[in-house]
């Protein structure tokens, strides 16, 4: 069995922050996000996360984020040593553990998974996982005599010669439960900081090896807030690439930010100043943007969306909406429907081929095909105390400026008058006319030729 433990619990004094680090975020998702992805998709028996600074924040940000992860604290932030301690529990119940930086958010399953391969095979009992990159100030080197790995030297201990080396320590490693058990209690903390640190362990341990990643990025963190930045501008300009090698058409990438569990199909394109997050699905030949928002949406294939808001909402084929217009939770939105500018739809479920053109709010309505709505409409779906829904038939006409008051039925083909304020059962192939008598006062002196006069 394998088992992970993350290690969470930093402050992140420099990021200026009442959050603790690790929920930082890259690409609008916390780091520790990023790092619980990969060892979800590594597949770990076990895992854990070690809190500190605001447990509390980050304690909720697990629960939320699935089942079956466990937490530990550490109550005093004494070093990474220290921490993995606090998961002795999951550490002794497992055969071979992986510690991972919560703050490394670049990490990946392929590493996880050739790292251990490279572990088993070498019989090591610990394995520092390295990478090889271009500046390697600021980290721990990696001293090897030939191909054999030998020791971790920290920067400021480094020789000149040993500052070249370019391959450093990650902060993840690979430990044989049992090793690493027998190791913690003999850290020491005769050090400047005063800290127990876990690549101590590695010289307890002894029976050492070094997996070099291929990937350069897994040392990559965040100390700054500037850093963090850094980290953004990597992560969006990766997930681009990709895109683009599977097909997405970018005019000019300026503003755009897509998340990094977006899908889109080839021959869409995003425009400029477009946000594209969470769990999104986009199909194909579709137009997103410019200026659009899409989170957590279902959108199917030749989708046009002009300066779009939408959330946790489905959008089948052929569907155009916008400019100004806002999707909210629970909508779902039919093949072939049009809708046109400042219009807002919400928790409603809008039928095939339905126009809505502008200036309306549809909230917790069903709609029919083929209905058209007029200039002005408004479901009003809620008394204050309750919401009720509204139920429109298949081909009615919805006259401009009508509001229909929840709970309430407009039957198929039916139609309401302009202007009117619909409380009761439309039946079907009828016309609804519910307006105030018309006064007319005659020579009427407006407000101002009152008040002059």
């Amino acid at each position: 069995m394998t088992g992970c433990v993350i290690l969470a619990g930093g402050a992140g004094k420099r990021m200026k922050s009442e959050r603790p680090k690790v929920l930082c975020e890259v690409l609008r998702k916390p780091m520790l996000g990023w790092v619980l992805d990969a060892a979800g998709e590594f597949g770990f028996d076990k895992t854990g996360v070690v809190t500190g600074f605001r447990r509390e924040l980050t304690e909720e940000y697990v629960s939320a984020y699935g089942d079956g992860i466990s937490t530990y604290f550490q109550p005093e932030q004494k070093g990474t040593g220290d921490a993995v301690k606090q998961a002795l529990d999951l550490i002794s119940s497992v055969e071979r553990v992986c510690v991972l930086c919560g703050d490394a958010p670049f990490i990946d399953s392929d590493t996880l998974k050739r790292s251990l391969e490279f572990h088993i095979s070498s019989k090591a009992f610990v394995t520092v996982i390295t990478a090889e990159i271009e500046n390697p100030a600021g980290y721990g080197r990696i001293i090897r005599e030939g191909e054999k790995f030998a020791a971790i030297r920290e920067q400021k201990d480094c020789s000149p010669i040993e500052e070249k080396i370019c391959e450093v320590n990650s902060g993840a490693y690979w430990f044989e439960s049992k090793a690493l058990i027998d190791a913690l209690p003999k850290l020491q903390n005769n050090n400047a900081s005063g800290e127990f640190y876990l690549t101590d362990c590695v010289e307890i341990i002894g029976n050492a090896a070094a997996f070099k990643s291929g990937n350069p990025e897994i040392v990559l963190g965040a100390n700054s807030r500037k850093a963090l930045l850094e980290l953004n501008e990597k992560a969006r300009q990766k997930i681009l690439d990709r895109l683009m090698d599977e097909g997405v058409n970018f005019i000019s990438t300026d503003g755009i930010i897509i998340g990094a569990d977006v899908k889109i199909g080839c021959d869409s394109t995003v425009l400029p100043n477009t946000v594209i997050l969470g769990n999104t699905v986009i199909g194909k030949g579709c137009e997103i943007g410019a200026n659009s928002h899409i989170e957590d949406c279902i959108i199917g294939d030749n989708v046009i969306l002009n300066n779009v808001q939408a959330y946790s909402s489905t959008i089948e084929d052929d569907v155009k909406i916008g400019p100004f217009a806002q999707l909210r939770p629970g909508t779902v939105i039919r093949r072939g429907v049009k809708i046109g500018d400042f219009v807002e739809i919400k928790n409603s479920d809008i039928g095939e081929n339905t126009s809505v053109a502008h200036l309306t709010y549809l909230g917790d309505s069903d709609v029919g095909r083929g209905v058209n709505f007029g200039c002005g409409c408004v479901t009003a779906n809620y008394d204050g105390i309750n919401k009720y829904r509204t139920e429109i038939g298949s081909h009615a006409f919805i006259g401009c400026n009508t509001n229909l008051i929840a709970p309430v039925k407009v039957g198929e083909n039916a139609t309401t008058a302009a202007g009117s304020t619909i409380t009761k059962e439309v039946p079907a192939n009828s016309l609804a006319v519910e307006r105030g008598q018309t006064r007319i006062i005659e020579n009427w002196q407006k407000n101002f030729q009152r008040k002059k006069k």
